[in-house]
């Protein structure tokens, strides 16, 4: 495996996504929101203007759940796939070049391009409200970027994973748009359906593993477990024991969730 090879493929994919703007759109797309939430999420409440790291963390928690991993999974469904309908993969796969390169090469482009927005979009923020931040509230926040970075490399993985098996375009982007319902959405309800059917006698003991199963709800849970004034808003605190909210524990497993895709995308790209 050459990495000059995988470096030129990323920067093809980095700069092309800065050339149709689309880093810029949602670096934007970040900074407006959390700008928002930060200064007018207590709104409804009568209260207007920044009140806590907790608070804005605990709502932009709840934003990025949703935006992060729709625009990963966008960005990525065709990574392979809409190659192969160009019929630019065949050229590609006939220079010295392999499989693994090209793979690893447009992931990592497509992620630098994700993760340049996140931080962007999000420090920004950070800038601007450094001065009613104490050290203690940035660290918290810096760890929030930190784990959406992770969030959007693990549904990235997601995508290409779905681009390497998806037959075309059209079925990547079903596929694409299906995975989202159902680890955004569609998760949670089955676990929380299946905990009141059985009256709380079927799955709760493993209830806190089922939730790793899910990288929106580690990464949750990886940023609300740590706001002691946020977590029993959540009821974490009473169905997920703290040994299992380790920081590193679930950081290591947003890692599996980058790294298990991408290992049974290149398992079956080499087919």
């Amino acid at each position: 495996m050459e990495i000059a090879q995988i470096v030129t493929i990323a920067s093809k994919e980095f700069w092309d996504r800065i050339r149709n703007r689309w880093v810029l759109a949602v670096a934007l797309i970040f900074t407006a929101f959390a700008l928002v939430i930060a200064y007018f999420g207590a709104a409804q409440q009568g209260d207007v203007g920044f009140r806590s790291i907790d608070v804005t963390i605990a709502s932009l928690v709840s934003l990025v759940i949703y935006l992060i991993p729709l625009i990963a999974l966008i960005l990525g469904f065709d990574a392979i796939v809409g190659e192969r309908e160009r019929g630019s993969l065949d050229l590609l796969l006939s220079m010295p070049i392999t499989r693994l390169e090209i793979l690893l090469g447009k992931y990592f482009g497509l992620a630098a391009a994700l993760t340049f927005s996140t931080v962007a979009g999000f420090g920004l923020v950070a800038i601007l409200l450094s001065a009613q931040l104490d050290f203690n509230a940035l660290i918290h926040y810096f760890g929030f970027m930190l784990s959406s970075v992770l969030l959007g490399c693990a549904f990235l993985s997601l995508a290409v994973m779905l681009s390497v098996f998806a037959a075309d375009r059209t079925r990547a982007s079903g596929l694409a748009i299906a995975m989202w319902f159902f680890f955004v959405l569609v998760f949670d309800l089955l676990l929380l359906g299946a905990l009141v059917a059985s009256g709380g006698q079927w799955g709760g003991e493993i209830f806190p593993y089922l939730l790793l199963a899910n990288p929106a709800d580690v990464f949750r849970i990886l940023n609300i477990f740590t706001l002691a004034d946020v977590r029993s808003m959540y009821g974490l605190a009473t169905v997920f024991p703290p040994t299992l909210a380790n920081p590193w524990l679930l950081g290591l497993v947003m890692l599996g969730w980058i790294a298990a895709p991408l290992a049974i995308a290149t398992w079956r790209f080499r087919q």
